[in-house]
C-alpha cells in the first residue's frame, strides 16, 4: 500500500513541475525590440534577438532596405556601439526560387546591403562578416508566399 501512495505522490509531483507556470517565461514584443527580458546575459545573441532584433526582410528579388530593416539596422549598430567587444556575421538568405548559384549571389547582396548600412552607421567594418547561404537555410518551410516573406532575410549572429 505504500508504494501506491509513493507512486501516486510522484506522480502529482510531477504533474505540478510539468505545469504552465508564468513565472519562467518572458514576454517579448515584436521582432525583439525593446523586450523585457529577465535572465538574459547583456551582450549575448539572446540579448541582440530579444532587446533588438536579430533580422531584416526584403522584397522578392531585392538587396535594398526598407525602413523598417534599417530601423532594425540602427538598434543593432546602436547595441553594438555598446558592446564593442562583440564582433558578427550577417548571412544573407533567400526564398526557394531561382537557381542555386542566382540566390547564392543575392544572399551575398542582401548580406552586403546589410554590413555596408552598420558600417555607414559607425560600426567598424573588421567586426562584420557575411556569409550567403541562397536558399539553403530557410526559416520558414512551405511554398507560399507567407514563407517566402520570412525567408528573404539577412540574420546577425554574435561570434
Amino acid at each position: 500500500m505504500n508504494i501506491k501512495t509513493f507512486g501516486a505522490l510522484a506522480i502529482v509531483a510531477l504533474l505540478a513541475a510539468c505545469s504552465d507556470s508564468p513565472t519562467t517565461m518572458t514576454e517579448t514584443k515584436g521582432a525583439g525590440a525593446g523586450a523585457a527580458s529577465a535572465g538574459i546575459v547583456p551582450g549575448s545573441q539572446e540579448d541582440l534577438v530579444a532587446n533588438v532584433g536579430d533580422r531584416v526582410f526584403f522584397g522578392f528579388d531585392k538587396s535594398a532596405l526598407s525602413a523598417d530593416s534599417k530601423s532594425t539596422l540602427d538598434r543593432q549598430s546602436a547595441w553594438l556601439a555598446k558592446y564593442s567587444s562583440n564582433n558578427v556575421q550577417i548571412a544573407g538568405n533567400c526564398d526557394e526560387r531561382g537557381t542555386e548559384e542566382y540566390n547564392i549571389a543575392l544572399g551575398a547582396r542582401r548580406a552586403s546591403s546589410a554590413r555596408d548600412y552598420l558600417v555607414a552607421k559607425g560600426v567598424a567594418g573588421g567586426r562584420i562578416t557575411t556569409i550567403s547561404y541562397g536558399k539553403d537555410r530557410p526559416v520558414a518551410l512551405g511554398s507560399n508566399e507567407d514563407a517566402w516573406k520570412q525567408n528573404r532575410n539577412a540574420i546577425t549572429s554574435v561570434r
